[in-house]
């Protein structure tokens, strides 16, 4: 069955997306804007950004948006060969964390804050599935900002993709299935000139050597 479709959401509450080998919950208005705006303004202004390099070929590429990793000290994540060391958490993030928490009804332990500065910035096709996060994880991705494109496609059924706008205040949650069936991507879009914060929280295994 194909299902290349765009989903549209104008509503306050969960809706469940309906995707193959996975679940999909999206509210569109999690945060309302007044709140989504005090919370964009806060985070470019007083995140640590960094961008990071990745090597392909031998050659140091860097990472085409900033990022920031936050969470408990034993949630040492990695993706792509890259190491990343969590900061501690903010009030205003572990108030977030508590209510996507209550929202996904899963308990999170980190989030990873990326801010695509323009249109220009962006990333590639991939699938959160590292060790780390477990068998079947849960990520929860809240948007800030300027509406981009999100696109998934099957790893296997070649025509089963969905593209979903990711808006300002909304909140996306990927279930289990998602990071073990699907890849998803944020597309370049050089006709957007505004700025968009994307959080994802996630549940990191804690490592346990010394």
């Amino acid at each position: 069955m194909q299902l290349p479709f765009s989903l549209v959401s104008t509503s306050q509450v969960k809706e469940d997306l309906p995707i193959v080998d996975g679940s999909l919950f999206f509210w569109s208005h999690f945060l309302d804007e007044h709140e989504a705006d005090e919370c964009l303004r806060v985070l470019v202004a007083e995140t640590p950004w960094r961008q990071d390099t990745l090597r392909f070929g031998g050659k140091a590429v860097p990472i085409p948006r900033l990022q920031a990793w936050y969470g408990e000290k034993d949630s040492l994540y990695g993706y792509s060969g890259l190491a990343l060391t969590p900061l501690p958490w903010t009030p205003r993030l572990l108030q977030l964390k508590t209510r996507i928490e209550d929202a996904a009804e899963v308990t999170f332990n980190s989030v990873l804050i990326n801010y695509y500065r323009d249109g220009q910035d962006s990333v590639s096709w991939h699938s959160d599935d590292e060790t780390e996060l477990g068998d079947n994880p849960v990520i929860a991705s809240l948007s800030l900002g300027v509406t981009r494109r999100f696109e998934l496609k099957h790893r296997h059924k070649k025509v089963q993709k969905v593209t979903c706008d990711l808006c300002h205040g909304s909140l996306l949650i990927m279930g289990p299935g998602v990071q073990a069936h699907w890849q998803h991507q944020i597309p370049k879009q050089p006709e957007i000139v505004d700025g968009r914060i994307n959080l994802t929280f996630r549940a990191i295994k804690p490592s346990h050597q010394d």
